[in-house]
């Protein structure tokens, strides 16, 4: 169990939950475990094989405590809300900034924090690095990205703030490989390609993106946020445009690290991929390897960079999503992005 933000997050599989006067009490195994008074929570999220108990789900709903429901990878199933609080006005605000003033600042944070965690990562590489000219290219992509980063808060318009990202990304996949530190050939990375990849790096990192991104999706839904609906990435049908949006802060610290980890560490080799005349793709024993370290990177605990308390790496994408619902409804003055350190 663990709360933050005035959430309840039960991470422990087999809990039940129930209601014990004016505290959720929560049992394992039959063995009561911790008892959390209810008058000041917001909402309380389930993972895994967790029960609730119907009186429980009453209170809840007459309290307009939210609930919400994910499977242990974090899928989204579900969520209750009660008659009185619902995600009407939280969506009519979120729908309405992106016609506002508060869309452009948004996704110009969005970015921000995806160049400055690009930056930690190929800094962090350049000091690992016992090989100068590595050293050398990775130190200046950083120093480079640092001074086109200027062109992200000088955008007026959705248009610049996408071209300036467009042209540090390319910088930044442009150093890439110089943090591949083993068969190097068979993971060179010369540029990012997506639709389909065409080397074995962008396969990994394509891959590992889709589970982020299906993690930040279900993070939204559980907030009562529409996915859809962002702010950087443009509208289009069955884009998850605010996903996309939200998981760009995240990519280089959880993703690439962990590419270029599983490479130098030989977790994946050459011949973990199939080859076909479009593209190259993850065969399935390797896809199974890549879940299987996901889910274990995923409960390493770091601190949070706002909220400055420990927390599991599978659960930023839902206090990131938290945030960004406060402040669209107004309760923060501004979103605070997630910065790697």
């Amino acid at each position: 169990m663990k709360r933050l933000l005035n959430i309840l997050y039960v991470l422990t599989e087999d809990s039940y939950l129930s209601k014990q006067g004016e505290t959720i009490c929560i049992h394992v195994g039959g063995n009561e475990k911790v008892r959390v008074p209810i008058h000041n929570l917001e909402s309380v999220l389930c993972f895994s094989k967790t029960t609730v108990s119907t009186p429980l789900i009453a209170f809840c709903g007459e309290r307009g405590i939210g609930l919400a429901f994910f499977s242990e990878q974090g899928r989204f199933y579900g969520r209750i809300e009660g008659p009185v609080r619902g995600n009407v006005l939280l969506r009519t605000a979120q729908y309405f900034a992106t016609k506002s003033a508060l869309g452009l600042p948004l996704a110009k944070n969005f970015v921000a924090a995806k160049i400055a965690n690009g930056r930690n990562v190929l800094l962090r590489s350049a000091r690992e690095s016992k090989d100068p000219e590595d050293t050398e290219r990775l130190q200046q992509a950083a120093a480079d990205i640092a001074c086109l980063a200027s062109q992200v808060k000088t955008a007026e318009n959705l248009d610049q703030l996408r071209g300036a990202e467009g042209i540090i990304a390319n910088r930044y996949f442009a150093a890439f490989d110089r943090m591949i530190k083993v068969n190097r050939e068979e993971f060179n990375l010369k540029k990012r390609t997506k639709r389909p990849p065409v080397d074995r790096t962008n396969a990994l990192l394509s891959f590992l993106y889709m589970l982020l991104a299906n993690d930040v999706r279900s993070a939204l839904e559980g907030v009562g946020l529409d996915p859809a609906v962002g702010y950087l990435h443009a509208l289009r049908p069955g884009r998850p445009s605010l996903a996309l949006d939200l998981m760009e802060e995240l990519r280089a610290p959880l993703c690439d690290r962990m590419v270029v980890a599983m490479i130098n560490l030989k977790q994946v080799q050459g011949d973990d991929f199939d080859i076909t005349p479009t593209g190259i793709n993850i065969n399935e024993d390797t896809r199974k390897t890549v879940i299987t370290a996901w889910q274990k990177r995923k409960k390493e605990e770091i601190i949070h960079p706002y909220l400055d308390e420990k927390v599991p790496i599978g659960l930023i994408p839902h206090l990131q999503a938290q945030l960004l619902a406060r402040h669209l409804r107004g309760d923060l003055d501004f979103y605070p992005p997630f910065y790697w350190k």
